[in-house]
């Protein structure tokens, strides 16, 4: 008889280790109650590895791409009840991964990979199935559409990293020049002071921040002057990359605390939301196209805020440039 793990924790730390302080709605509620506890029975009474999950969620979505090649209402039901099961495992191997410490790069990069061909295996089998079905050439033009989306969602969210990371990066050597000349106080992003607080009502947001800034800030230095004397060091300075988006939309601010109080991301619609708008909802529905169609629409929509916000960012950024060069130009003169 194999023998259960003992190191494993309960059911609530196990949430708290695995779980992420921000996920769509879609894994939030309909996922993660199911595959947080399967994963803990997993890591107490099997060997089995994240990397062996992940292939498992692939081979699921193969399966689900074949039954939705059959066309039938009936092989629709089945595929987008499968295609729900593979989305399970494929949270689980992050969960599992996070939980027993296995995680690796090149796990990543195959969940990643798997993730891909499974949209595109399966956009090409339900709309061809649907094709055979009706003998419509619309479900052609959808199949490449839901590819297509699927591409540029990716492609997108790159990007825009790429992008923060270059205006973090740009300002943080900004902040290193001048406390390498001055001294001054380190730095700090009030998106990373938010994300590590989403229990905090928005409104309050930028207190509670400059506060948990402040504290640690006394602590530090409280350390420095029992150990060597010294003086206390100036608070950290807190630079905020969506002032201009939160000014603007203070609607969607109070919406975004709500959301974060219950784990879900503000980004309601991204590629999960999509990917089980056409390959759940629709079949289950036996409405493909009107689901697609809605589906695609929205996942727009959300991209184009994401880029709309992105462009609002850019300017905080400029403006934070901006305020270095005219303080260096005042301290120079």
């Amino acid at each position: 008889m194999r023998l259960i793990r003992r190191d494993i924790p309960h059911l609530a730390e196990v949430r708290r280790i695995t779980e992420k302080k921000r996920d769509a709605w879609w894994t939030v509620l309909l996922v993660d109650p199911v595959a947080t506890p399967l994963v803990r029975q997993l890591a107490m009474r099997t060997r089995i590895t994240p990397n062996q999950i992940t292939w498992g969620a692939f081979l699921l979505g193969l399966v689900s791409a074949a039954c939705f090649a059959l066309g039938d209402w009936r092989w629709l039901v089945a595929g987008a009840v499968i295609y729900h099961v593979s989305f399970i495992f494929d949270c689980m191997d992050g969960k599992l991964a996070r939980l027993t410490g296995q995680g690796s790069v090149f796990g990543a990069w195959l969940d990643f990979v798997f993730d891909r061909i499974r949209v595109a295996v399966c956009a090409v089998a339900l709309m061809a199935g649907q094709y055979q079905r009706s003998g419509e050439t619309l479900y052609i033009w959808l199949a490449l559409a839901v590819v297509g989306l699927d591409t540029l969602r990716y492609i997108n969210s790159l990007e825009i990293f790429k992008i923060r990371h270059s205006m973090r990066k740009q300002i943080k050597s900004r902040l290193r020049e001048a406390r390498r000349a001055e001294n001054q106080a380190e730095l700090a992003f009030m998106e990373d002071l938010l994300r590590d607080n989403p229990e905090a009502d928005i409104e309050q947001d930028m207190q509670k921040a400059e506060a948990v800034v402040g504290a640690e800030t006394a602590e530090t230095a409280e350390t420095a002057e029992g150990a060597e004397g010294a003086t206390a060091a100036p608070s950290p300075q807190v630079i905020d990359l969506q002032r201009e988006f939160r000014h603007r939309f203070p609607a969607y601010l109070r919406m975004r605390s709500w959301l974060l109080r219950h784990r879900i991301r503000p980004h309601l619609v991204s590629g999960i939301e999509f990917q089980m708008g056409v390959f759940i909802i629709g079949p289950l529905l036996d409405a493909v196209v009107e689901a697609t169609v809605v589906s695609g629409v929205l996942i727009l929509v959300f991209e184009l805020a994401i880029i709309y916000k992105l462009l609002l960012s850019t300017r905080d950024f400029t403006r934070t440039i901006d305020s270095f060069e005219r303080d260096a130009v005042a301290k120079a003169a």
